[in-house]
């Protein structure tokens, strides 16, 4: 996981497997390749998934002769299918757009994409799909309500976004909208490398947005500006937690295809986006397609990893983290790469293997990114002094990085300082009422017990229901979101029959939890164990699982076990929940 695919003498070995078949540790990343790639595209941070920002899981095989670090393959079972994330108005400045023929987007004067997202009531903007009414599970009301609570706090500075502006609209077009320079044919592809990483990732993004905006109005031709904007939706919606931006986001990729068939950039947004809506199978399509087109497209590489990590297949996504490092060494692979090795239980490697990332990130958006998953780490083994170090360092460079901030407000929380967990986790709900956030924040007030603190609960699970009503309605598979928060939280049988729907279309650890969990409190504890104990076999290090497995074996009477799994959890993590933590201490003194 160096700068590999130069030569040997310059960076090191190849990647090489373990016994185990999984990569290696990298070499250390040179530094002036590291840190230059484009920047956190939805399919970038592989541990959101769940919470509403990244990924899971792989099994068996996969891609391309790495001796030659040549194309990709296509392999026969690899076309399958899924879903992601939430709601707010956003996008300051941007304009809305009408479709022309086909549902493309026209390119006229104000027709472009853009502008508040098309799920507000009387349908969609811009000739977006609104959610209809049979999709808003609890109605327009709480829809409403999630936007509410998204359009809170949000404030632009706006000497950023005039940065952000000037460097897109500069990476864009090689100068010629700001410096008046001549280019080249309308349609010829933008490269993904030349958009700087904080632009998509970063506070710019709304002013980046509508820099591309009014340059497809100008250049409506522009095959690679339409991929650009594409990708740049797929980050808006995972930002600002509003899935209204995929449908725009999925019309600039096909206008984008339209005008140039096969180009590279917009099957690798294909990918992207399909990952953010848990389109798995049709991710791994897209990416594979991609990579046939260019076998170095560092967001297909990272995209065709997320899709076999969240499709189960974990010695494929080894595998493939593999080729990607040889190919395309950078922030986005390193951090995948160590990713994979965390699932398989090799804490040791993924944490080498992202503070050499760190060390080599040159922007605020990659230092955040890579300290938050180094944060993320550190919280998942118990280590909340560590886990607050690296979040402060993620804040450092981004104070306004949410999964730093949100994983700070676990982390306090662990550590006894619930007022300021419940601070930050009402900062986070307040930009991205996503559900893991609001789960997390309901079970604090519920821990707190304030006078008040139940109603307020009730109202934060109430919120995923309209979460996910408002991401169905866009084309997201929500049924692990709905699985996780409503098995504790809500219609226990919702919960269970949106499990054995996300069991149907994918096997990883996460979903096994889930279905287990599921299980379990609709009372179906023998079918629950099998199901518990996968997801606990490869060797990730999660206490909330073990705690799950725990309860689960004792509800089934395998007593020891039961004891051997709970204390495990909380050994690993003494504070991995503000109510499990608790009712796994309960469990075990009562089995006693």
């Amino acid at each position: 996981m160096g700068p590999r695919g130069q030569n040997d003498e310059q960076d090191g070995q190849t990647a090489r497997t373990t016994g185990d078949g999984l990569p290696q540790p990298p070499s250390t990343p040179h530094p002036e390749t590291a840190g230059t790639r484009p920047g956190h595209d939805e399919s970038k941070d592989p541990r959101e998934h769940a919470t509403g920002y990244g990924s899971e899981g792989a099994r068996e095989h996969t891609t391309a002769d790495e001796s030659e670090g040549a194309r990709e393959h296509q392999t026969g079972d690899e076309s399958e299918g899924a879903r992601e994330h939430t709601t707010a108005d956003e996008s300051e400045g941007a304009r809305e757009h009408e479709t022309g023929d086909g549902g493309e987007p026209a390119a006229g004067e104000g027709d472009m994409p853009g502008g508040e997202p098309a799920a507000e009531e009387g349908g969609g903007a811009g000739g977006e799909p609104a959610a209809e009414e049979g999709d808003r599970a609890g109605g327009d009301e709480r829809v409403a309500a999630v936007r509410r609570v998204g359009a809170v706090g949000r404030r632009r500075r706006a000497a950023q976004l005039a940065v952000g502006a000037a460097l897109l609209a500069v990476a864009m077009t090689g100068g010629a909208i700001a410096l008046g320079a001549d280019r080249g044919p309308a349609s010829q592809p933008v490269a993904a490398g030349a958009v700087d990483p904080g632009v998509l990732g970063g506070a710019n993004l709304d002013a980046s947005i509508t820099a591309l905006q009014a340059h497809l109005r100008s250049q409506p031709k522009d095959a690679g500006g339409w991929a650009t904007l594409g990708l740049a939706y797929v980050e808006q919606a995972r930002t600002k937690g509003d899935p209204a931006r995929y449908p725009q986001a999925e019309q600039a990729l096909r206008r984008s295809l339209s005008l140039a068939p096969d180009n590279d950039q917009a099957l690798a947004g294909r990918a992207a986006l399909a990952a953010a809506r848990h389109d798995f199978s049709n991710a791994l399509t897209f990416a594979d397609a991609a990579l046939r087109r260019n076998p170095y497209s560092e967001r297909a590489l990272s995209s065709r990893i997320d899709a076999l990590v969240e499709l189960g297949r974990y010695a494929d996504a080894s595998r493939a983290a593999k080729t990607a490092d040889a190919r395309r060494p950078g922030v986005p692979v390193f951090t995948r790469y160590a990713y994979v090795h965390e699932l398989a239980g090799d804490v040791t490697t993924a944490r080498r293997v992202l503070e050499q990332a760190l060390a080599a990130a040159t922007s605020p958006g990659d230092t955040a990114y890579v300290a938050a998953q180094l944060g993320q780490l550190a919280w998942n083994q118990g280590d909340h002094k560590t886990a607050l170090a690296y979040y402060a360092r993620a804040l450092a460079a981004d104070d306004g990085y949410l999964p730093a901030l949100e994983g700070r407000a676990r982390a306090r929380a662990a550590g006894g300082d619930r007022a300021a967990a419940i601070k930050d986790m009402e900062a986070v709900v307040a930009r991205a009422p996503l559900p893991g956030p609001l789960v997390e924040l309901g079970e604090l007030y519920e821990a707190r017990g304030a006078a008040g603190d139940r109603a307020r609960a009730r109202r934060q699970y109430a919120l995923v229901d309209a979460w996910t009503a408002l991401a169905r309605a866009n084309g997201v598979d929500a049924d692990l979101d709905t699985a996780l928060a409503a098995a504790d939280h809500g219609d226990r049988p919702a919960a269970l029959r949106a499990a054995r729907a996300e069991w149907a279309r994918r096997h990883t650890v996460h979903t096994a939890d889930a279905l287990a969990w599921a299980l379990h409190v609709n009372g179906h504890d023998e079918e629950a164990l099998p199901y518990a104990r996968r997801a606990t076999a490869t060797g990730y290090r999660n206490a909330a699982f073990r705690y799950h497995r725990g309860v689960i074996e004792l509800a089934t009477g395998h007593r020891a076990a039961g004891r051997a799994s709970l204390a495990s959890a909380l050994r690993l993590n003494p504070g991995f929940s503000p109510l499990g933590a608790a009712r796994a201490r309960e469990a075990l003194e009562g089995s006693a």
